[in-house]
């Protein structure tokens, strides 16, 4: 599992978007958005560094909790 911190995310568009981005990313596996928390845990085998750029990508810059 892998948890990403995502201090920009703040609504429920902004955990749509999020899980929309993260989700077109191949083996992502599940997406869990803690809106309060500002992270997101994925349960896949996707490698970080598709995840971040797909995160950058959709405006919201996450980094490796």
């Amino acid at each position: 599992m892998t948890t990403l911190s995502v201090p920009d995310m703040s609504c429920g568009h902004c955990k749509a978007a999020i899980e929309s981005a993260l989700g077109a990313v191949p083996q992502t596996g599940e997406v869990r958005v803690d809106l309060e928390a500002r992270k997101v845990e994925v349960t896949g085998t996707a490698p970080v560094a598709d995840l971040l750029k797909a995160l950058e990508a959709a405006g919201y810059p996450a980094t490796v909790v």
